[in-house]
């Protein structure tokens, strides 16, 4: 049992903090007690609240009654977390964190115990690409039937007005957002594939475990195209491929040997590459990530 109230990390707060009066605030007030109340139906030993944590979830490491050690995870609210369990019960260890348990009224997510300071991040990045690559491999399999995931099409769907807006106020990005509109048009439409993504993969979001050397957290699920997860992939630590000599040409490089290595359409590819990297930045410097925003944007040129 907590022995200390349960304070949210500053991160998940300073995160939620634009939603000053809504629904998310209020479940960020009734955190501590929710917290507490699933410690004590599972009978779990609360040994700290993971900090700083990530910008979406609360993650606090307990003990089962037997001690074997976990993670209760607590998502924001909404159709995220639900489907956040649902594609762990359909992955069922397979390449990603194993779900122990789950609650709907809370959303309360009792997982494995993973090295949390520990991702694929710390290896050089050859040996990291080898790894994601044969760990993302493992994740793509069938929805199931009835399955309660959004596809891929709806959700670039639902990108288009975000794209719209940051386009405006990124106005030298304005031919790549038409491009990447055009794409967010045509790439849905023009594969059958119907594979349940992570949605959000990259090296950050697959952690070192004991019961195997690595695994997928945090998925943020839809079905689709393996191209789109694959995406992601390449986009990641783009800012050491940035650093480093003949940029655009190691970046086609990247979309290459990725697509090769798992058997993905190169041209695809590169299509829900430069889509997902003008999403990014645009997105990232109307929140006031200038920086980041730009450099995205200049990698989707690259492609």
């Amino acid at each position: 049992m907590a022995t200390a109230p349960i304070e949210p990390p500053q991160r998940l707060v300073s995160a939620l903090s634009g939603d000053q009066e809504g629904p998310v605030q209020g479940w960020l007030e009734a955190l501590p007690t929710l917290v507490q109340q699933r410690l004590d139906a599972w009978e779990l030993t609360l040994e700290r609240v993971h900090a700083p944590g990530g910008r979406s979830s609360l993650v606090a490491l307990v003990r089962q009654q037997d001690g074997t050690p976990a993670a209760l995870k607590f998502p924001v609210p909404g159709r995220a977390s639900v489907q956040e369990g649902a594609a762990l019960t359909v992955w069922d260890g397979w390449g990603a964190v194993r779900l122990l348990r789950s609650d709907d009224a809370s959303g309360a997510l009792l997982l494995e115990r993973l090295q949390g300071s520990v991702s694929l991040r710390s290896l050089p990045e050859a040996k990291a690409m080898l790894e994601a690559a044969g760990t993302v491999r493992r994740l793509w399999v069938p929805p199931g039937e009835g399955h309660p995931f959004e596809t891929l099409a709806d959700s670039v769907e639902e990108a288009a007005a975000e794209l719209r807006t940051g386009g405006a106020l990124t106005q030298a990005a304005g031919p790549l957002v038409d491009e990447a509109l055009e794409l967010r048009r045509t790439l849905p439409a023009g594969s059958d594939e119907a594979f349940l993504l992570h949605g959000a993969f990259r090296q950050g979001k697959v952690l070192a475990g004991e019961r195997a050397p690595w695994l997928a957290v945090g998925p943020a699920p839809v079905v689709g195209e393996r191209a789109y997860d694959l995406a992601g992939l390449v986009l990641d630590r783009v800012e050491d491929l940035v650093a480093g000599s003949g940029a655009p040409a190691a970046a086609r490089r990247r979309v290459a040997k990725l697509a090769d290595s798992l058997d993905v359409d190169r041209e695809r590819l590169r299509g829900w590459t430069l889509y997902r990297a003008v999403h990014a930045g645009v997105r990232e410097a109307a929140a006031g990530g200038r920086q980041r925003g730009e450099l995205l944007l200049e990698f989707a040129t690259w492609l």
